[in-house]
């Protein structure tokens, strides 16, 4: 049988997500709150009711969850068992239906990696939460269990044997905890577009790792030209002289101009841009593939919008 080729396997992108992702109850006053899910997989269901394959993420491993983290925090998150909500730290909430939320959101990271790099598709969007890329190593922060599109990377890494992944943040926050990871390890190439002043206060531009950390910060009201030119002359360009195997994508969509966090001051258009720009890069180095992950994202229509373009793109 011949293989279909990166071009005809696109005309699905696989969406990874489960029912327990909205179990994680934050709270009826909390930001990141379970109606945000349910926001992105029925704009979806409505925008693509034919040409999205929906697969219900499994639990991540131990084992797969351990490549990121230490056993310290997989102990806190899967073995605390709360009767009710207990905070974290004063944004980061565990309630009874946490632990599976945050296995089947890592789950969905590593199912995502499979499938694109067995070829059963090129490209994967997680619609998961709690989202992840605030987690470090050893510490759950900002809304974050387990630090998702890390554990995806890992997998790519260690299990598949790749040599060379890329992650692109565009979430408003910086990516502290991914950054973090990886500071260190040269084979992920990791790059941020962020506000800042902003929680939770790093992703400096002098953050640079051992050269494969690329920040660019930007200020409140910096709009749809500024963020395309921090991406089109410095983020896009270090991903393409690095060659990524994979591209990994924190897309976090509380930059929008409707955000109630943050005042980057995007339109949904800008994440359709950036978007098939990691696409064309995808293509160029990777075979086309291309894992996106749900981060951030706090007012529903404006997630609505951002994530059908952000998908859309990856359809094209």
């Amino acid at each position: 049988m011949i293989a279909a080729s990166p071009e005809q396997r696109v005309a699905t992108v696989h969406v990874y997500t489960h029912p327990a992702c909205l179990a994680h109850d934050t709270g009826p006053a909390h930001a990141e709150r379970p109606e945000r899910l349910a926001a992105v997989t029925g704009a979806l269901h409505d925008a693509f009711p034919d040409r999205l394959q929906w697969h219900e993420a499994p639990r991540a491993t131990h084992e797969q969850l351990s490549r990121a983290h230490v056993p310290a925090l997989l102990h806190s998150v899967l073995d605390a068992a709360p009767s009710q909500r207990i905070l974290l730290d004063p944004d980061t909430v565990l309630s009874p239906g946490s632990a599976e939320a945050a296995l089947r959101a890592a789950g969905a990271a590593v199912a995502a990696v499979d499938a694109v790099l067995s070829g059963a598709c090129t490209r994967a969007f997680c619609a998961v939460r709690p989202p992840g890329h605030h987690a470090t190593a050893d510490t759950a922060m900002g809304f974050c269990l387990f630090n998702n599109v890390a554990v995806a990377a890992l997998h790519a890494l260690d299990a598949h044997g790749l040599q060379r992944v890329a992650i692109a943040d565009f979430d408003v926050h910086h990516g502290n905890g991914t950054q973090a990871i990886f500071e260190g390890d040269a084979r992920v190439l990791f790059l941020s577009s962020h506000q800042m002043p902003l929680y939770p206060g790093t992703g400096e531009a002098s953050e640079t790792g051992v050269g494969n950390i690329h920040n660019a910060p930007l200020p409140p009201d910096t709009g749809s030209d500024g963020f395309r030119h921090a991406w089109e002359t410095r983020l896009l360009p270090a991903i393409d002289g690095f060659r990524p195997q994979l591209v990994l994508v924190s897309a976090g969509f509380d930059a929008h101009a409707r955000d109630p966090l943050a005042q980057m001051g995007l339109v949904a258009d800008d994440y359709a841009w950036l978007t098939r720009r990691l696409v064309a890069l995808a293509q160029r180095h990777a075979d086309g593939r291309i894992v996106s992950l749900l981060e951030g994202g706090y007012d529903l229509a404006a997630l609505r919008e951002s994530s059908v373009a952000h998908v859309a793109a990856l359809l094209d």
